[in-house]
């Protein structure tokens, strides 16, 4: 088990340092926006593979949680963006 938790922790900081590198350099807001609920996401599998590795399921409601405001702040964003061509 200690082996499997390794390569998903190894596989999951890999995803998060391709998905920061998407947000520091994406050309739009949307693709930023985009990127920053897939950082969100690896975050909320990170805490997913942590309890499921340890047994421990008080995480369970932080990920919930993290997944209701993540929804929330991006349908926000989304919502009220102003286009990237009109400065």
């Amino acid at each position: 088990m200690t082996v499997v938790w390794y390569i998903v922790s190894a596989l999951l900081l890999i995803a998060a340092i391709l998905v920061t590198a998407r947000i520091l350099l994406g050309p739009t807001t949307l693709d930023r926006l985009v990127a920053l609920d897939a950082l969100i996401a690896v975050c909320m599998c990170g805490l997913a593979a942590w309890a499921a590795y340890s047994g421990d399921t008080t995480v369970v409601p932080g990920i919930v949680a993290l997944s209701l405001v993540s929804f929330v702040g991006s349908v926000a964003v989304a919502r009220f963006r102003v286009r990237d061509d009109q400065t």
